[in-house]
Order: C-alpha cells, then sequence, then structure tokens
C-alpha cells in the first residue's frame, strides 16, 4: 500500500504541475475575448479527460492481460513488467533532471504558438499527453509493484495518494512559502531511485526462478538475523529498497548497476539550469 501511495502521489503532483501551468497561462491573456477563453478552457479540460481516460484504458488492458493469459505466460508477464516499470522510472527521473527546470518556459512557448494560430486542439493535445503519461506511468509503476498486493489495499494506497497529491500541490503553489519545487523534486526522485531499484530486484528474482537468469550466488549472504525482508518492517524496507536477507548475486549485481549509473547520470549531475549558469 505504501508504493501505491508514493507512485500515486508523485505522478498526481507531476501532472498536477503541467495542468497547473496551462491554466496558469490561459488564465493570464487578458487580450483574448471571453468567448475565446471559455472555448480555450473547455480544450484543455477535454485534454485532461482524455488523457484519464488512456489511463484508464491502459489500466484495463493490463487486467485484461492478467485474466486471459495461461500460468506461464502470466508468470513471465509478471516478471518483466516491474523491469518495465524500473526502466521508465529511471528516464523519468533522468529526464526531469535535465528538463525540469526548463519545463515552464518550454510549456509556455508552445501556448504561445497555439494561442497565435487559435489552434486550442493543440493545447487539448498537450493537457492529453501529461496527464496520459503520468497517468499511464502510475499503471505500469503500480502494477510492476503490486502483483503481489490485494487491489484493495493498492486502491486505498491510491486514494490516500492522490489525496496527499491534491494537499502537497496546495502547499507548493504558494510560491516557495512552505517547501519549493526544486527541493520536492530533488528528494522524490531519489525516493523514485529507491522504489526502481525495488522493482529491478523484484523483476531479477522472478526471472531467476523462470531459470531465465543465472543466480550467480545464492544466497549472496545471510541477514535474516538484521532484518527479515519477510516481516512486516521488513517487508516494507524490501519494498521500497529493494532489501533482501538472502538475496542472489544477480539480483544484487543489477542493483549494484543501477545505482551506478543514478550516480554518474542523476545524483552527480546538476540541473540544467545550473549548468547554464542560470540561479
Amino acid at each position: 500500500m505504501g508504493n501505491a501511495t508514493f507512485i500515486v502521489w508523485r505522478e498526481t503532483i507531476e501532472a498536477m504541475l503541467v495542468i497547473g501551468i496551462l491554466h496558469g497561462w490561459l488564465s493570464a491573456q487578458q487580450s483574448l475575448e471571453a468567448a475565446s477563453r471559455r472555448r480555450a478552457f473547455h480544450w484543455l479540460w477535454g485534454g485532461v479527460t482524455a488523457g484519464i481516460g488512456l489511463a484508464v484504458l491502459l489500466a484495463l488492458t493490463l487486467l485484461g492481460i492478467q485474466s486471459w493469459a495461461s500460468d506461464t505466460t502470466l508468470e513471465w508477464f509478471q516478471a518483466l513488467m516491474p523491469l518495465l516499470a524500473s526502466a521508465l522510472i529511471f528516464q523519468m527521473v533522468v529526464w526531469m533532471r535535465r528538463h525540469g527546470a526548463g519545463l515552464k518556459r518550454g510549456l509556455e512557448a508552445e501556448l504561445e504558438t497555439v494561442s497565435a494560430r487559435a489552434n486550442w486542439l493543440g493545447m487539448a493535445a498537450l493537457a492529453t499527453l501529461a496527464v496520459g503519461r503520468e497517468g499511464a506511468e502510475a499503471v505500469i509503476f503500480l502494477y510492476g509493484a503490486g502483483t503481489t498486493e490485494a487491489p484493495t489495499q493498492t486502491l486505498i494506497g491510491g486514494a490516500l495518494g492522490f489525496a496527499l497529491a491534491l494537499a502537497c500541490y496546495g502547499l507548493l503553489a504558494q510560491g516557495g512559502r512552505w517547501f519549493s519545487w526544486r527541493v520536492f523534486f530533488r528528494i522524490t526522485e531519489i525516493l523514485l531511485l529507491l522504489l526502481g531499484g525495488a522493482l529491478l530486484v523484484d523483476a531479477m528474482d522472478k526471472l531467476i526462478g523462470l531459470e531465465a537468469l543465472p543466480a550467480l550466488m545464492d544466497p549472496l549472504w545471510n541477514a535474516g538475523f538484521l532484518l527479515d525482508d519477510s516481516g512486516r518492517a521488513g517487508g516494507f524496507v524490501a519494498a521500497f529498497t529493494g532489501w533482501r536477507a538472502h538475496p542472489a548475486g544477480s539480483s544484487y549485481l543489477a542493483l549494484a548497476l543501477w545505482w551506478g549509473l543514478a550516480w554518474l547520470l542523476v545524483l552527480r549531475a546538476r540541473p540544467a539550469a545550473k549548468r547554464a549558469g542560470r540561479p
């Protein structure tokens, strides 16, 4: 449930950030006629609705695959989905680290072009892509992280994450009075990397169980006396960090490579704005 809460919280805030930029830009366009502005807002919310629809369609597709697939096919599917989810998490964190600082300027430049051509369909497409992308990522992350959780736990965690996202966005929208966007993204990118590493270990364990990969040293160590990942506390840590009391060598070799790449491409790298010499 904790993973579902975090995933929905983070993805919802990212979607809200983009929609907030689009909404704020439209609200500031005093030169637009009232009828044109109303039409633009209709296109904006239509795009948001379409993006949610895309995410729901993906969720139904995944559930459909789970219902008709054979046991062997389902085992492979459930092994590959966490692997896909971890790759998407890594790609998203790297992208935000490189382009997040210029996101607002880039969106506003696209909106200027849309406004000049009175092409509100283009703005709706921006909203659809933003919400659809974040929603699709949330669905894939949730499926990858929640294949062993009860559906009710995932639903409760998701609802809690959405409520927390609304509250946090309200605080972040106060102009940095309580908490800055830069600090928010810095903290959550580390949490995402932890979650992505945990999904990678989970995928590796499943692939080893399917005999698709060698285990190498198994177990690599025995640390059950420190923290047993089959217990409540150990299970929570395992789900969020990839901790194993008795890990397979292949799984932790993949985790070491994950954090090596994370250090090179994310943690050591400076945001784009700082590289360009901007504050």
